[in-house]
């Protein structure tokens, strides 16, 4: 079987933020696959809406068979297993439990209905550029073709998205 090298986005802003973070990342090690690195915990205000609920959020890598589809779905099972009730609809955002997010699946570039891989915002997020540069600094993006490091500075330096 073909190993796949995943890195996901986790944050939750609702409940014992501490406790949900690490019940996900022990379902993401029993179900995904082997976790190789995790990131440090973040606190950060909410993106794209307003909440006085801070979110704690990390990034971990993972080693896993999973196709991404299945990835999806397991992603999704473990959001609604620690409390999520409901994912995002039209970018109508919300303070929530459990936040998974798929950003990269090795090199991959796909888009569908259901998924798109690189993560489309990822690059737009501090939350998420942060810790994944600080596991993956020399990662690629494989689209626009620059280190995580590069992306984060640039983000740092409010340069145009991708």
């Amino acid at each position: 079987m073909k190993l796949s090298q995943v890195f996901l986005g986790l944050g939750s802003n609702l409940g014992n933020r501490r406790d949900n973070m690490e019940k996900a990342l022990a379902l993401i090690a029993g179900r995904v696959g082997e976790i190789l690195a995790l990131s440090g915990f973040y606190e950060t205000p909410p993106w794209g809406y307003e909440s006085a609920e801070s979110y704690l959020n990390a990034v971990v890598k993972v080693e896993t068979g999973l196709s991404p589809s299945v990835l999806l779905s397991v992603t999704r099972a473990i959001e609604r297993e620690t409390g999520r009730k409901e994912k995002t609809v039209n970018g109508a955002y919300r303070d929530r439990i459990m936040d998974i997010d798929i950003l990269l699946y090795d090199d991959l570039v796909m888009q569908t209905p259901e998924l798109t891989i690189p993560h489309p915002f990822m690059h737009r997020r501090q939350f998420v550029m942060q810790p994944l540069a600080e596991i993956a600094p020399g990662a690629i993006h494989p689209v626009s073709g620059r280190t995580m490091t590069e992306l984060y500075r640039s983000f740092q330096k409010n340069a145009a998205p991708l």
